[in-house]
């Protein structure tokens, strides 16, 4: 079940994990062994063969699959396949979704994962909120951008830019601060990532055509997962969403979309989750406050232009509900 099991789970519910997790499957991350040679291999023969597919069925694969690939970095982060960081972490480091040093994901996602913290600005790293103060710093066009960037629509054309301006910023604000650590991480990224551009000059792709085509798509893809995933609430069970999305979904997010039994048991592997949200799926649904939608299409439909209200966190009572 990982390191970590949840403080909320009933007799009958740790019998049934206890159960899942001494099978072949679980004991053997197969799964996940075959998701990552599914994705190593399916990226770069698709890179190696483009001119044989063609631009278009090219592009549209290794947006997929880049998107994939920051997925199975949200898995290694977590754990699996082995209990090695540094074996997951040789996984998950070359910069195939281009943006974000692995390491710095890291740091920020088990951050994140901080029970009492989850949706509180500043405490939060991934937090869409802001502070009161903050809030009321931004001026009135800013505040447009970010309800903007609140809808549907804005999270896929406008988050996935704003998130690389602030991240180049945090590089910048590394290398002057002098951060040791975030500089050692921002050089080896930088390496590597010039290592594959050459590489992707050497069989006639362009480089930039895959950070505009590619890797902007595949980033707008994973915040398709992130929109109003997470609700300000006293209790931090209530604060992370159930979402039952179809298949594709699911299998793109490594079933993520089960978010509220993600943050409850964050060692179980992604193919663990849906098992368990179908077995105590009532118990989930009250647990998170009925935090419920039936797929994406739902949220596309209700805020395709609609903001939805993620601008000054309301502010959670500490100790409340099950903190």
């Amino acid at each position: 079940m990982g390191k970590r099991s949840s403080h909320y789970l009933n007799e009958h519910q740790r019998e049934h994990i206890q159960r899942l997790s001494a099978t072949f499957l679980w004991r053997s991350e197969l799964p996940t062994w075959l998701l990552i040679m599914t994705i190593y291999g399916g990226w770069f023969s698709t890179l190696a063969f483009w001119q044989t597919l063609g631009l278009l069925p090219s592009t549209l694969l290794l947006i997929g699959f880049t998107a994939w690939y920051m997925s199975l970095q949200h898995e290694l982060i977590h754990g699996h396949p082995t209990r090695v960081a540094w074996l997951n972490q040789l996984f998950g480091t070359l910069p195939l979704a281009v943006w974000y040093p692995y390491g710095l994901y890291r740091d920020s996602h088990l951050a994140h994962h901080r029970h009492d913290s989850l949706t509180v600005p500043v405490d939060d790293p991934e937090s869409y909120y802001f502070t009161q103060a903050s809030w009321a710093r931004l001026r009135p066009w800013q505040q447009r951008v970010i309800r903007l960037r609140n809808t549907f629509a804005g999270r896929l054309l406008l988050a996935p830019l704003l998130d690389i301006l602030q991240t180049l910023s945090g590089a910048v604000a590394a290398f002057r601060d002098l951060q040791v650590r975030a500089i050692v991480m921002w050089l080896i990224h930088g390496v590597l990532l010039a290592a594959l551009f050459v590489w992707m000059a050497q069989v006639d792709f362009s480089p930039v055509w895959f950070v505009l085509a590619v890797s902007y798509p595949a980033l707008a893809l994973t915040k398709v997962r992130s929109f109003l995933e997470h609700r300000a609430a006293d209790d931090p069970l209530a604060r992370s969403v159930i979402n039952e999305a179809g298949l594709f979904w699911r299998v793109l997010f490594l079933n993520l979309n089960y978010h509220s039994v993600h943050h409850d048991l964050p060692g179980v592997p992604w193919y663990g989750l849906k098992a368990i949200y179908l077995r105590s799926r009532e118990t989930y649904r009250l647990r998170n406050r009925g935090f419920l939608v039936s797929g994406y299409g739902e949220w596309l439909r209700q805020f395709w232009g609609t903001p939805v209200d993620v601008t000054a966190h309301p502010g959670v009572k500490r100790g409340a509900g099950h903190e």
